[in-house]
Protein backbone atom coordinates (compact mmCIF):
# COMPACT_ATOMS: atom_id res chain seq x y z
CA UNK A 1 0.00 0.00 0.00
CA UNK A 2 2.82 2.45 0.82
CA UNK A 3 4.60 1.75 -2.46
CA UNK A 4 1.36 2.19 -4.43
CA UNK A 5 0.83 5.58 -2.80
CA UNK A 6 4.41 6.72 -3.51
CA UNK A 7 4.77 5.28 -7.01
CA UNK A 8 3.16 8.14 -8.92
CA UNK A 9 4.94 11.01 -7.10
CA UNK A 10 8.27 9.23 -7.45
CA UNK A 11 7.62 8.57 -11.15
CA UNK A 12 6.75 12.24 -11.76
CA UNK A 13 9.81 13.40 -9.87
CA UNK A 14 11.98 11.03 -11.86
CA UNK A 15 10.59 12.28 -15.19
CA UNK A 16 11.17 15.92 -14.18
CA UNK A 17 14.75 15.02 -13.26
CA UNK A 18 15.28 13.25 -16.60
CA UNK A 19 13.93 16.30 -18.44
CA UNK A 20 16.24 18.69 -16.58
CA UNK A 21 19.24 16.44 -17.12
CA UNK A 22 18.41 16.26 -20.82
CA UNK A 23 18.31 20.06 -21.01
CA UNK A 24 21.58 20.28 -19.14
CA UNK A 25 23.34 17.74 -21.34
CA UNK A 26 22.08 19.51 -24.46
CA UNK A 27 23.43 22.84 -23.18
CA UNK A 28 19.97 24.37 -22.93
CA UNK A 29 20.54 25.94 -19.53
CA UNK A 30 22.98 28.58 -20.76
CA UNK A 31 20.77 31.59 -21.50
CA UNK A 32 17.92 32.85 -19.42
CA UNK A 33 15.24 32.12 -22.04
CA UNK A 34 16.44 28.56 -22.64
CA UNK A 35 16.60 27.92 -18.92
CA UNK A 36 13.08 29.28 -18.47
CA UNK A 37 11.70 27.11 -21.30
CA UNK A 38 13.39 24.00 -19.90
CA UNK A 39 12.15 24.76 -16.38
CA UNK A 40 8.57 25.36 -17.54
CA UNK A 41 8.56 22.22 -19.70
CA UNK A 42 10.01 20.06 -16.93
CA UNK A 43 7.69 21.42 -14.24
CA UNK A 44 4.65 21.00 -16.48
CA UNK A 45 5.24 17.24 -16.49
CA UNK A 46 3.83 17.13 -12.97
CA UNK A 47 0.39 17.82 -14.52
CA UNK A 48 0.70 15.43 -17.46
CA UNK A 49 -2.01 13.07 -16.15
CA UNK A 50 -4.61 15.76 -15.46
CA UNK A 51 -4.02 18.01 -18.49
CA UNK A 52 -1.90 16.21 -21.10
CA UNK A 53 -2.65 18.59 -23.99
CA UNK A 54 -1.75 21.85 -22.14
CA UNK A 55 1.38 20.15 -20.82
CA UNK A 56 2.42 19.24 -24.37
CA UNK A 57 1.84 22.82 -25.49
CA UNK A 58 4.07 24.07 -22.65
CA UNK A 59 6.88 21.72 -23.74
CA UNK A 60 6.86 22.85 -27.39
CA UNK A 61 8.99 26.03 -26.83
CA UNK A 62 11.85 23.95 -25.43
CA UNK A 63 11.86 21.91 -28.68
CA UNK A 64 11.91 25.09 -30.76
CA UNK A 65 14.65 26.89 -28.84
CA UNK A 66 16.95 23.98 -28.02
CA UNK A 67 17.64 20.30 -28.39
CA UNK A 68 16.00 19.44 -25.04
CA UNK A 69 13.40 16.96 -26.30
CA UNK A 70 12.76 14.71 -23.31
CA UNK A 71 9.97 16.83 -21.82
CA UNK A 72 8.09 17.06 -25.14
CA UNK A 73 8.45 13.34 -25.83
CA UNK A 74 7.18 12.47 -22.34
CA UNK A 75 4.26 14.86 -22.82
CA UNK A 76 3.49 13.27 -26.21
CA UNK A 77 3.42 9.83 -24.61
CA UNK A 78 1.09 11.03 -21.83
CA UNK A 79 -1.24 12.62 -24.38
CA UNK A 80 -1.31 9.48 -26.56
CA UNK A 81 -2.03 7.28 -23.53
CA UNK A 82 -5.11 9.33 -22.61
CA UNK A 83 -6.67 10.74 -25.75
CA UNK A 84 -8.61 8.77 -28.36
CA UNK A 85 -8.34 11.40 -31.08
CA UNK A 86 -5.93 10.29 -33.79
CA UNK A 87 -6.19 13.62 -35.58
CA UNK A 88 -5.09 15.44 -32.43
CA UNK A 89 -2.07 13.17 -32.12
CA UNK A 90 -1.21 13.75 -35.79
CA UNK A 91 -1.36 17.52 -35.34
CA UNK A 92 0.79 17.37 -32.20
CA UNK A 93 3.35 15.17 -33.97
CA UNK A 94 3.47 17.63 -36.89
CA UNK A 95 3.94 20.53 -34.46
CA UNK A 96 6.76 18.68 -32.73
CA UNK A 97 8.47 17.85 -36.04
CA UNK A 98 8.07 21.43 -37.29
CA UNK A 99 9.56 22.91 -34.13
CA UNK A 100 12.39 20.37 -34.28
CA UNK A 101 13.13 21.30 -37.91
CA UNK A 102 12.84 25.09 -37.73
CA UNK A 103 16.01 26.96 -36.79
CA UNK A 104 15.95 29.26 -33.77
CA UNK A 105 16.55 32.08 -33.82
CA UNK A 106 15.41 32.44 -37.41
CA UNK A 107 18.07 33.67 -39.87
CA UNK A 108 17.74 37.27 -41.02
CA UNK A 109 19.02 36.45 -44.49
CA UNK A 110 17.92 33.52 -46.62
CA UNK A 111 14.97 31.11 -46.42
CA UNK A 112 13.86 29.71 -43.10
CA UNK A 113 13.26 26.23 -44.50
CA UNK A 114 15.43 24.57 -47.14
CA UNK A 115 15.52 21.23 -48.90
CA UNK A 116 18.27 20.14 -46.55
CA UNK A 117 15.81 20.39 -43.65
CA UNK A 118 13.66 17.55 -44.97
CA UNK A 119 15.71 14.85 -43.17
CA UNK A 120 15.28 16.81 -39.96
CA UNK A 121 11.53 16.88 -40.55
CA UNK A 122 11.45 13.12 -41.09
CA UNK A 123 13.61 12.60 -38.02
CA UNK A 124 11.31 14.82 -35.97
CA UNK A 125 8.23 12.92 -37.17
CA UNK A 126 9.91 9.66 -36.23
CA UNK A 127 10.76 10.98 -32.77
CA UNK A 128 7.14 12.11 -32.22
CA UNK A 129 5.69 8.86 -33.59
CA UNK A 130 7.60 6.64 -31.16
CA UNK A 131 6.04 7.97 -27.89
CA UNK A 132 2.67 8.40 -29.64
CA UNK A 133 2.59 4.74 -30.67
CA UNK A 134 3.81 3.65 -27.26
CA UNK A 135 1.07 5.67 -25.58
CA UNK A 136 -1.57 4.18 -27.86
CA UNK A 137 -0.25 0.72 -27.05
CA UNK A 138 -0.51 1.40 -23.32
CA UNK A 139 -4.04 2.75 -23.80
CA UNK A 140 -5.05 -0.37 -25.75
CA UNK A 141 -3.54 -2.56 -23.05
CA UNK A 142 -5.47 -0.67 -20.38
CA UNK A 143 -8.71 -1.01 -22.36
CA UNK A 144 -8.08 -4.70 -22.87
CA UNK A 145 -7.47 -5.23 -19.15
CA UNK A 146 -10.70 -3.38 -18.33
CA UNK A 147 -12.59 -5.46 -20.88
CA UNK A 148 -11.15 -8.70 -19.52
CA UNK A 149 -12.10 -7.62 -16.01
CA UNK A 150 -15.63 -6.88 -17.19
CA UNK A 151 -15.86 -10.24 -18.95
CA UNK A 152 -14.62 -11.97 -15.80
CA UNK A 153 -17.26 -10.23 -13.69
CA UNK A 154 -20.00 -11.13 -16.19
CA UNK A 155 -18.82 -14.74 -16.27
CA UNK A 156 -18.77 -14.96 -12.49
CA UNK A 157 -22.26 -13.47 -12.38
CA UNK A 158 -23.46 -16.00 -14.97
CA UNK A 159 -21.91 -18.84 -12.96
CA UNK A 160 -23.66 -17.53 -9.85
CA UNK A 161 -26.99 -17.40 -11.66
CA UNK A 162 -26.43 -20.90 -13.05
CA UNK A 163 -25.66 -22.20 -9.57
CA UNK A 164 -28.79 -20.51 -8.22
CA UNK A 165 -30.84 -22.03 -11.04
CA UNK A 166 -29.51 -25.51 -10.30
CA UNK A 167 -30.18 -25.01 -6.60
CA UNK A 168 -33.72 -23.83 -7.32
CA UNK A 169 -34.37 -26.85 -9.53
CA UNK A 170 -33.05 -29.19 -6.86
CA UNK A 171 -35.27 -27.55 -4.27
CA UNK A 172 -38.29 -27.92 -6.54
CA UNK A 173 -37.41 -31.56 -7.17
CA UNK A 174 -37.00 -32.21 -3.48
CA UNK A 175 -40.32 -30.53 -2.73
CA UNK A 176 -42.06 -32.68 -5.32
CA UNK A 177 -40.55 -35.89 -4.04
CA UNK A 178 -41.42 -35.03 -0.45
CA UNK A 179 -45.00 -34.36 -1.43
CA UNK A 180 -45.43 -37.26 -3.83
CA UNK A 181 -43.64 -39.96 -1.83
CA UNK A 182 -43.23 -39.06 1.83
CA UNK A 183 -46.59 -37.35 2.28
CA UNK A 184 -48.29 -40.21 0.51
CA UNK A 185 -46.88 -42.77 2.94
CA UNK A 186 -47.42 -40.68 6.07
CA UNK A 187 -51.02 -39.92 5.15
CA UNK A 188 -51.60 -43.66 4.71
CA UNK A 189 -50.20 -44.23 8.20
CA UNK A 190 -52.49 -41.55 9.60
CA UNK A 191 -55.57 -43.02 7.91
CA UNK A 192 -54.80 -46.56 9.08
CA UNK A 193 -54.14 -45.32 12.61
CA UNK A 194 -57.42 -43.41 12.60
CA UNK A 195 -59.33 -46.47 11.41
CA UNK A 196 -57.70 -48.59 14.11
CA UNK A 197 -58.53 -45.96 16.72
CA UNK A 198 -62.21 -46.13 15.82
CA UNK A 199 -62.58 -49.88 15.35
CA UNK A 200 -60.49 -51.41 18.16
CA UNK A 201 -61.83 -52.11 21.63
CA UNK A 202 -58.45 -52.64 23.28
CA UNK A 203 -57.56 -49.51 25.33
CA UNK A 204 -53.81 -50.00 24.80
CA UNK A 205 -54.24 -50.42 21.07
CA UNK A 206 -56.54 -47.38 20.98
CA UNK A 207 -53.94 -45.27 22.82
CA UNK A 208 -51.19 -46.46 20.48
CA UNK A 209 -53.33 -45.72 17.42
CA UNK A 210 -54.14 -42.27 18.81
CA UNK A 211 -50.46 -41.53 19.31
CA UNK A 212 -49.54 -42.79 15.85
CA UNK A 213 -52.28 -40.74 14.25
CA UNK A 214 -51.32 -37.60 16.19
CA UNK A 215 -47.66 -37.93 15.26
CA UNK A 216 -48.55 -38.63 11.65
CA UNK A 217 -50.70 -35.51 11.47
CA UNK A 218 -47.90 -33.44 12.98
CA UNK A 219 -45.44 -34.91 10.49
CA UNK A 220 -47.76 -34.08 7.60
CA UNK A 221 -48.07 -30.52 8.84
CA UNK A 222 -44.29 -30.16 9.07
CA UNK A 223 -43.89 -31.69 5.62
CA UNK A 224 -46.44 -29.24 4.25
CA UNK A 225 -44.45 -26.34 5.71
CA UNK A 226 -41.17 -27.69 4.31
CA UNK A 227 -42.70 -28.17 0.87
CA UNK A 228 -43.97 -24.57 0.95
CA UNK A 229 -40.49 -23.31 1.79
CA UNK A 230 -38.84 -25.38 -0.92
CA UNK A 231 -41.39 -24.33 -3.52
CA UNK A 232 -40.65 -20.68 -2.80
CA UNK A 233 -37.79 -20.90 -5.31
CA UNK A 234 -40.37 -20.72 -8.11
CA UNK A 235 -38.47 -23.03 -10.43
CA UNK A 236 -40.31 -25.17 -12.96
CA UNK A 237 -40.76 -28.75 -11.84
CA UNK A 238 -38.14 -31.27 -12.92
CA UNK A 239 -37.67 -34.96 -12.35
CA UNK A 240 -35.48 -36.96 -10.02
CA UNK A 241 -34.18 -40.44 -10.69
CA UNK A 242 -35.15 -43.14 -10.11
CA UNK A 243 -38.78 -42.48 -11.01
CA UNK A 244 -41.77 -44.86 -11.00
CA UNK A 245 -43.30 -46.34 -14.13
CA UNK A 246 -46.68 -47.79 -15.07
CA UNK A 247 -45.40 -51.25 -14.14
CA UNK A 248 -45.71 -50.13 -10.51
CA UNK A 249 -49.23 -48.80 -10.90
CA UNK A 250 -50.89 -52.07 -9.80
CA UNK A 251 -48.79 -52.13 -6.64
CA UNK A 252 -49.71 -48.53 -5.92
CA UNK A 253 -53.44 -49.16 -6.27
CA UNK A 254 -53.31 -52.41 -4.30
CA UNK A 255 -51.58 -50.76 -1.35
CA UNK A 256 -53.45 -47.47 -1.30
CA UNK A 257 -55.50 -48.35 1.79
CA UNK A 258 -58.92 -47.87 0.17
CA UNK A 259 -61.09 -49.93 -2.14
CA UNK A 260 -59.89 -49.17 -5.65
CA UNK A 261 -60.15 -50.78 -9.09
CA UNK A 262 -57.57 -50.31 -11.85
CA UNK A 263 -58.30 -50.61 -15.58
CA UNK A 264 -55.45 -50.09 -18.06
CA UNK A 265 -55.93 -50.14 -21.83
CA UNK A 266 -52.77 -49.02 -23.60
CA UNK A 267 -51.19 -49.73 -26.97
CA UNK A 268 -47.48 -50.31 -26.40
CA UNK A 269 -45.12 -48.53 -24.08
CA UNK A 270 -45.40 -44.84 -23.25
CA UNK A 271 -42.50 -42.38 -22.93
CA UNK A 272 -40.97 -42.34 -19.41
CA UNK A 273 -42.10 -38.74 -18.66
CA UNK A 274 -45.69 -39.67 -19.52
CA UNK A 275 -45.52 -42.78 -17.34
CA UNK A 276 -44.24 -40.73 -14.42
CA UNK A 277 -46.97 -38.14 -14.87
CA UNK A 278 -49.68 -40.83 -14.90
CA UNK A 279 -48.24 -42.56 -11.84
CA UNK A 280 -48.01 -39.31 -9.86
CA UNK A 281 -51.53 -38.32 -10.88
CA UNK A 282 -52.99 -41.62 -9.72
CA UNK A 283 -50.94 -41.47 -6.53
CA UNK A 284 -52.16 -37.96 -5.71
CA UNK A 285 -55.79 -38.83 -6.51
CA UNK A 286 -55.70 -41.92 -4.28
CA UNK A 287 -54.11 -39.93 -1.47
CA UNK A 288 -56.80 -37.24 -1.72
CA UNK A 289 -59.56 -39.87 -1.80
CA UNK A 290 -58.11 -41.55 1.27
CA UNK A 291 -57.82 -38.24 3.14
CA UNK A 292 -61.02 -36.50 2.09
CA UNK A 293 -63.42 -39.35 1.22
CA UNK A 294 -63.00 -42.17 3.76
CA UNK A 295 -65.10 -45.22 3.01
CA UNK A 296 -65.46 -44.36 -0.69
CA UNK A 297 -64.60 -46.58 -3.62
CA UNK A 298 -62.28 -45.43 -6.38
CA UNK A 299 -61.94 -46.36 -10.03
CA UNK A 300 -58.74 -45.72 -12.00
CA UNK A 301 -58.88 -45.82 -15.81
CA UNK A 302 -55.85 -45.37 -18.08
CA UNK A 303 -56.71 -45.50 -21.79
CA UNK A 304 -55.02 -44.59 -25.06
CA UNK A 305 -57.44 -43.28 -27.68
CA UNK A 306 -56.87 -41.15 -30.81
CA UNK A 307 -53.35 -40.10 -29.94
CA UNK A 308 -54.18 -39.10 -26.35
CA UNK A 309 -53.64 -40.96 -23.11
CA UNK A 310 -56.46 -40.20 -20.69
CA UNK A 311 -56.13 -41.06 -17.02
CA UNK A 312 -59.31 -40.76 -14.97
CA UNK A 313 -59.56 -41.30 -11.22
CA UNK A 314 -63.10 -41.15 -9.81
CA UNK A 315 -64.18 -41.77 -6.23
CA UNK A 316 -67.65 -41.99 -4.76
CA UNK A 317 -68.96 -39.94 -1.87
CA UNK A 318 -67.45 -40.61 1.59
CA UNK A 319 -69.29 -42.94 3.94
CA UNK A 320 -67.39 -42.01 7.11
CA UNK A 321 -66.47 -38.70 8.72
CA UNK A 322 -63.45 -37.05 7.17
CA UNK A 323 -60.27 -36.98 9.23
CA UNK A 324 -58.84 -33.45 9.65
CA UNK A 325 -55.45 -33.89 7.93
CA UNK A 326 -53.31 -30.87 6.99
CA UNK A 327 -53.15 -29.95 3.30
CA UNK A 328 -51.64 -27.05 1.35
CA UNK A 329 -53.12 -28.05 -2.07
CA UNK A 330 -49.67 -28.31 -3.63
CA UNK A 331 -50.47 -31.70 -5.14
CA UNK A 332 -52.88 -30.50 -7.84
CA UNK A 333 -50.60 -27.57 -8.63
CA UNK A 334 -47.71 -29.95 -9.20
CA UNK A 335 -49.86 -32.26 -11.33
CA UNK A 336 -50.96 -29.37 -13.55
CA UNK A 337 -47.34 -28.34 -13.97
CA UNK A 338 -46.41 -31.86 -15.02
CA UNK A 339 -49.30 -31.96 -17.50
CA UNK A 340 -48.41 -28.57 -19.02
CA UNK A 341 -44.77 -29.58 -19.45
CA UNK A 342 -45.96 -32.54 -21.53
CA UNK A 343 -48.44 -30.47 -23.54
CA UNK A 344 -51.43 -31.93 -21.71
CA UNK A 345 -54.12 -30.73 -19.35
CA UNK A 346 -55.51 -31.66 -15.95
CA UNK A 347 -59.11 -31.25 -14.88
CA UNK A 348 -60.64 -31.95 -11.49
CA UNK A 349 -63.86 -31.33 -9.66
CA UNK A 350 -66.85 -32.81 -7.84
CA UNK A 351 -69.19 -35.33 -9.43
CA UNK A 352 -73.02 -35.20 -9.32
CA UNK A 353 -73.12 -37.98 -6.68
CA UNK A 354 -70.92 -35.91 -4.29
CA UNK A 355 -67.79 -37.76 -5.28
CA UNK A 356 -64.75 -36.37 -7.02
CA UNK A 357 -63.02 -36.91 -10.35
CA UNK A 358 -59.59 -36.10 -11.71
CA UNK A 359 -58.77 -36.36 -15.43
CA UNK A 360 -55.34 -36.12 -17.06
CA UNK A 361 -55.04 -35.87 -20.87
CA UNK A 362 -51.58 -36.13 -22.47
CA UNK A 363 -51.10 -36.15 -26.26
CA UNK A 364 -48.79 -38.85 -27.58
CA UNK A 365 -46.88 -38.28 -30.82
CA UNK A 366 -47.16 -41.18 -33.29
CA UNK A 367 -44.09 -43.42 -33.38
Amino acid sequence: MKWAALRRPLTDAGLVTVSLLDAWFQGSLGTGSDTACAAVASSALLLRRRAPLPVFILTVPSVLTSFALAAALIAMYSLAARTRSRSLLAVCAAVFAGCYMLPWPTPKIGPIVAISDVPDLAYGLGLAAAPALLGRLVQARRDLAARLSEITEVREHEQFLAAQSVLAKERAQLAREMHDVVSHQVSLIAVRAGALQVSTGDPDAKDAATTIRRLSVQTLDELRHMVSVLRASGSPPTELTPQPTLAQLHTLVAGCGIKADLHVDLDGDLPPPVQRAIYRTVQEALTNARKHAPGSTTRVDVRHRNGTVRTTVTNTAPTRPTLPLPSAHHGLIGLRQRAELLGGALESGPTPDHGYHLTLDIPIAPA
